[in-house]
């Protein structure tokens, strides 16, 4: 200690010499022009301190000096360099980089380093050469990330394959520590299937991939897919150049779509479409395929560039229309299921691959329209004839109908004109509704054959699909197939026994169940609806007859043949009204006979006049005189 307090005051001494020295020159080299005039202890040993102690001599002094400066050493913030170990205590590591004072690192940012020891190298990074405290602020966890930025830049230049190993879990991924630096791993970049549990991998080394750095804020990703990808791609790109069209290959499922599957063939996916997986309809791959499951497959076609491969099932077995059974030939019943339904009809399939129509026209020995939607379910079973059979062209019609013999073959006999029945109501037209009295037999019943007495606008109004309906057997066209067929000639026309019931003048009570500007439709006794104008539904009072409203109607015309009835409200009250003032006319015409026989007696039975007399014969006079006119008006009107 008292060594190197001797030093001290040694270098204390020597920078005051220097320092003189230095002012001494500077002051002769200012008064170099001037001439020195000699002064006062100009004999002063100036090498000499107060405290009588000689200084170093000028050689010693540069000497010195230049040991001392290449003894220090120039630092910037932020620079990286190597310095030795010269202290360790329970918390920190001294470290010496040759600058005028030792350095503090915290033991933590070493502990990846077992047994660190005195004298040991090691780079830092000089984070701060003199903070407020005057202390050397430096940090070798910065220069591990330094260095560790520098390296994963340089891979992810040349595409270098790296390992890390994974620390922690994060949000949508993993951190993964690569050369001492954290990394971000996306969870999409584990693997090339989807991965759920992160935390398998945690505390795992791994080779990867740098797939991006952010240079500004010193943040990398790295991928693990990209190597499992990169392998894949040299097992496809070898797989790719050994295939051939028709080659036989063991493939695992590993995916199934509504479209098809798609198999791994080792290294390489190919697609088996739906269409190639059976020689039948299938409506999805699960009906045939699982998951995982192992199967042969060939072939059809490959795309180089796309690395697309199209495989093939069905093809390894023969197309089943080049062996069909014996027992499929024209004339034999065979049973289908029910794979696909059209507008024209339905097909069913007699055997995997084998498929045959069954022609709307098919169906029933009716000639009455038939859809074949509503006849038909998919998955339903038939039995059927086979009509046709073409093995060139691999086509087969089917008949349903053919199963049974054909009813309008004796038509006449069973369903003759004049006989009755009862049918179901198949299909409903704006003209008239089809009926089904058996199978393959049926007929049409015309909208105005559906009752005598009212009119409909369709027959839904009448009956519905699915009803039981009496019909009588009109007229039959065996070469049309058709049955002309009618519901009111059940019952006796009704207009003709109801003509004296509505005669021209009748009275009856009606209700109004339509109204509309023409008039109004009036629900009469016995079932008949009459017509009533506008004109004719005008009320006394001057107001009209609405809907829904019951009142009294005279009948106006009846036409048996049109089967129509006009009403009229409006003639009761005026016809009552003309009663009324012929009653008046009556009355008068009455009372006027009455005076006139009155007179004629007294005239009688007067035989001499008198004064008085002739006042009373006056009075009767003017009587009659008034009666008179009245009988001349009541002519004239």
């Amino acid at each position: 200690m008292f060594e190197n307090l001797i030093k001290k005051h040694l270098n204390a001494d020597a920078q005051e010499s220097g320092a003189a020295d230095t002012a001494a020159e500077a002051t002769a080299t200012t008064n170099a022009p001037v001439e020195q005039v000699a002064t006062a202890h100009d004999d002063f040993d100036w090498s000499v301190d107060k405290r009588n102690v000689t200084s170093y001599t000028k050689e010693e002094k540069e000497k010195y000096d230049k040991v001392y400066e290449n003894t220090f050493v120039q630092l910037n913030d932020g620079q990286l360099m190597f310095g030795t170990v010269v202290g360790l205590t329970k918390t920190d590591v001294v470290l010496n980089i040759g600058f005028k004072s030792d350095g503090l690192i915290s033991l933590n940012e070493f502990r990846d380093l077992q047994g660190l020891k005195v004298g040991d190298q090691v780079e830092v990074m000089v984070v701060e050469k003199e903070d407020r405290d005057g202390h050397l602020n430096l940090s070798r966890k910065q220069a591990r990330i330094t260095r560790a930025w520098e390296r994963i830049v340089e891979v992810h230049k040349t595409g270098e394959v790296i390992t890390g190993t994974v620390t922690s879990k994060t949000k949508g991924g993993l951190i993964v520590d690569v050369f001492g630096m954290e990394t971000f791993l996306p969870g999409s970049q584990i693997d090339v299937k989807p991965v759920t549990d992160y935390d398998q991998f945690v505390n795992k080394t791994m080779e990867f991939k740098v797939v991006k750095i952010n240079e500004t804020i010193k943040n990398a990703v790295v991928s693990h897919k990209a190597l499992i990808e990169s392998d894949i791609e040299a097992q496809r790109a070898e797989i790719m150049s050994k295939l051939e069209k028709g080659q036989v290959l063991e493939g695992t499922v590993k995916n199934i779509t509504d479209f098809g599957a798609f198999m791994d063939l080792g290294g390489l996916d190919g697609l088996l479409y739906i269409t190639d997986i059976s020689w039948g309809r299938i409506s999805h791959p699960s009906e045939v395929l699982k998951m995982d499951q192992k199967i042969n497959v060939v072939v059809l076609d490959f795309d180089d560039e796309k690395k697309r491969i199209s495989l093939g099932l069905k093809q390894l077995t023969p197309h089943p229309w080049d062996v069909l059974a014996e027992n499929i030939s024209e004339g034999n019943v065979v049973k289908g299921r029910v794979v696909n339904i059209e507008d024209y009809g339905a097909f069913l399939e007699i055997m995997p691959g084998v498929e045959g129509l069954v022609h709307v026209s098919e169906i029933t020995w009716a000639n009455t329209p038939i859809n074949a939607k509503e006849f038909f379910k998919l998955g339903d079973e038939h039995e059927a004839k086979i009509v046709t059979l073409d093995k060139g062209s691999r086509k087969m019609s089917l008949s349903i109908k053919q199963l049974s013999p054909d009813p309008w073959n004796d038509i006449e006999t069973k369903f003759a004109e004049g006989s009755r029945h009862t049918g179901l109501v198949k299909n409903i037209t704006n003209y008239g509704v089809f009926v089904e009295l058996a199978p393959g037999i049926g007929g049409m019943i015309h909208i105005s054959d559906l009752s005598w007495l009212k009119r409909f606008n369709h027959p839904s109004e009448y009956t519905k699909v699915g009803a039981n309906i009496d019909v009588v057997i009109m007229g039959i066209d065996k070469e049309n197939r058709k049955l002309q067929l009618g519901h009111k000639q059940l019952e006796e026309d009704p207009w003709n026994t109801l003509q004296d019931t509505f005669a021209i003048g009748s009275l009856h009570e009606g209700v109004v169940i339509k109204r509309d500007d023409k008039g109004a439709v009036v629900q009469l006794p016995y079932g008949l609806e009459g017509f009533a104008p506008n004109r004719h539904l005008n009320k006394e009072d001057g107001k009209s007859i609405g809907a829904d409203e019951t009142a009294q109607f005279m009948v106006i015309e009846f036409d048996r043949n049109e089967k129509r009835i006009v009403l009229s409200h409006s003639r009761i009250w005026e016809q009552g009204q003309v009663e009324e003032k012929e009653a008046a006319k009556k009355e008068a015409r009455n009372e006027a006979d009455k005076t006139k026989k009155a007179v004629k007696n007294i005239q009688s039975k007067v035989e001499k006049a008198t004064l008085g007399d002739l006042g009373v014969l006056a009075d009767l006079k003017k009587k009659l005189e008034g009666g008179g006119d009245a009988a001349e008006s009541d002519k004239a009107e």
